[in-house]
């Protein structure tokens, strides 16, 4: 039996926690909110962020990092970008105090919007190494909704070190899941923040009655651009060729269960983007990280024409239908 603390229990952190300790793993997801680490503990719910999902009996919840992180081999990260920096140093003093050396991981997906850091740079940044035996990332085609009810789901752990991807994938492997490991830790990530990106234009098509062959198409010349960052980054470009890549892409641009997908369809019906994301509830990562990658475009010279059409509808006023009109009507060219 392992021992993982989860820190963050929003709905994708108490899925990965859930499915560990159903896994008979030693499991403690840490919320900064005691009201709902009662509740998850009471009443083995989460019914804010997973209403209706009947958690496992033995998953245990606390609003003390410090338990949660007591004794624990393996510590997962499952905050929004914007809170990683705050959780990082909190640990970091956690594991000052208790003398421990961990296998960190974390499960987010964006980018720190002044710094466009990912975010195993932000931990690094905050985390002193001699804290950690290695670091890595969880990322693919997953929601949270799914995966609590038992939806067969496969994923792709990343990381520089072996060991500490296999060790999540054996905490995390069960007949409804299935964990593969990669060695490209920047790929993992960029894949995992940019498909956000995608996503809202996905929704923006499906809001505004374009059917398939639409979104097949931008889902596709999105990965293209996906690919042009990661190889001006650094990443491997057969990494977005798999889970972390267009696996994660597909399911994020298509599915109702995506925040950034549900955010372009209520964006192109005319709401402004502050009602959307006070309704949403939940933090939409792509509207931050478009930001970073239209730097990205003009810093390495990229083309990169669908991530500044969806910039300049966001933050320029440009309407979807003019947007859509200039992509379709671009001077033609060979596919790349």
């Amino acid at each position: 039996m392992t021992k993982i603390a989860v820190l963050g229990a929003g709905s994708w952190g108490t899925a990965l926690a859930n499915t560990m300790a159903k896994n008979e793993n030693q499991v403690m997801i840490w919320s900064h909110k005691e009201a709902q680490a009662q509740e998850i503990n009471a009443q083995h719910e989460n019914p804010h962020y997973l209403p209706g999902a009947r958690l496992d009996n033995a998953l245990q919840a606390t609003n003390k990092m410090e338990e949660a992180v007591q004794g624990a081999s393996i510590v997962l990260i499952v905050v929004p970008t914007k809170a990683i920096r705050t959780v990082s140093k909190q640990l970091a003093e956690t594991l000052a105090k208790s003398k421990q050396r961990v296998i960190l991981a974390h499960a987010a997906k964006g980018l720190e919007q002044k710094t466009h850091l990912r975010i195993s740079q932000m931990i690094a940044e905050e985390i002193p190494d001699q804290f950690y035996s290695g670091l890595a990332v969880i990322s693919g085609p997953s929601h949270a909704e799914d995966v609590v009810k038992g939806d067969l789901t496969a994923i792709s752990i990343g990381s520089n070190d072996e060991s500490a991807a296999k060790a999540l994938q054996g905490a995390l492997a069960n007949e409804h899941f299935r964990p593969y490991t990669n060695s490209d830790l920047i790929g993992s990530e960029l894949g995992g923040a940019l498909k956000n990106i995608i996503a809202i234009g996905s929704g923006m098509l499906i809001g505004k009655g374009y059917g398939a062959n639409a979104q097949a198409a931008l889902l596709t010349r999105g990965l293209v651009e996906i690919r042009r960052v990661g190889r001006a980054l650094g990443a491997k470009p057969e990494t977005f060729l798999g889970l972390a890549g267009i696996g994660d892409l597909i399911v994020t641009g298509m599915s109702p269960n995506s925040r950034n997908y549900r955010a372009g369809v209520s964006l192109a019906s005319g709401k402004p983007l502050a009602q959307v994301e006070e309704e949403m509830g939940m933090v939409i990562e792509g509207v931050n990280t478009i930001k970073a990658v239209v730097d990205f475009e003009k810093k390495y010279g990229l083309d990169l024409p669908i991530t500044r059409a969806l910039y300049q509808v966001i933050y320029e006023g440009k309407s979807i239908d003019e947007g859509i009109e200039e992509l379709m009507t671009r001077p033609l060219k060979a596919e790349d």
